[in-house]
């Protein structure tokens, strides 16, 4: 596997990488030695049965997590050696996020969750920006609506708007379209991958959704916390 040590280095790597929690009966293995190294604007599907432990590798490669043991080196930075503030500082305007649930701010307007990431980046076009990303996605004239006036469909946009709106440099998504119907699970598939190969970014989702996971380039398979 080529590493962080070499050059090129992968954007997303993971050595030897385990996570175990403590239970009453001891503890329980969630992850156990995965290896894994992904590509500067590669797409990868990360797949498995309920319990195999897809969005905990998710949230360890993007440094939402500590990992029990291995190691891990997020756009060439070793996260085992950042604290919780300097994480915080490399996901900032170069990682992007889309979850399950939307995951917007209740009492934010369908614009100002977009604007909130592009601020928090300090970026000075932050409102300009925001503007687009929510024309981007179809939704301009739904600039003042909260969460709760839209349908999922048009909250999975919104999502997708914020994460790409920062010019990350990967997006980890997971389970994008396991709040949706059908056809409006492949309408978000559409656009994702629009939008991704027009900003030339990573990404790396979990699912279930076997059209989905199609879509990318590559997949692994996770049984029992290993890579099958």
């Amino acid at each position: 596997m080529t590493t962080p040590d070499s050059a090129p280095f992968p954007v997303v790597a993971a050595r030897a990488l385990s996570q175990r929690v403590s239970t009453a009966d001891g503890s329980l293995v969630i992850l156990s030695e995965v290896e894994l190294a992904v590509k500067a604007g590669e797409t990868l599907a990360i797949t498995g049965a309920s319990g195999s432990g897809k969005s905990t590798l998710l949230g360890l490669l993007a440094g939402l997590d500590h990992p029990s043991s291995g190691e891990l080196f997020l756009l060439g930075q070793n996260l085992n050696a950042l604290d919780e503030d300097a994480r915080a500082r490399l996901r900032a305007g170069r990682i992007g996020f889309v979850f399950q649930s939307f995951q917007l701010l209740p009492a934010l307007s369908a614009l100002e969750n977009i604007l909130l990431p592009l601020e928090l980046a300090g970026r000075s076009d932050a409102h300009e920006r925001a503007s687009h990303w929510l024309a981007r996605v179809g939704l301009a004239t739904r600039a003042g609506h909260t969460p709760r006036q839209l349908s999922g469909g048009e909250q999975q946009r919104i999502a997708l708007a914020r994460a790409f709106a920062t010019d990350p440099e990967i997006v980890f998504a997971d389970e994008p379209t396991g709040n949706l119907d059908f056809d409006t699970g492949a309408r978000i598939i559409d656009l994702l991958f629009e939008l991704n190969a027009s900003a030339h970014t990573t990404l790396i989702l979990v699912t279930h959704d076997e059209a989905l996971a199609a879509r990318c380039q590559r997949r692994i398979h996770l049984v029992a916390g290993r890579i099958a």
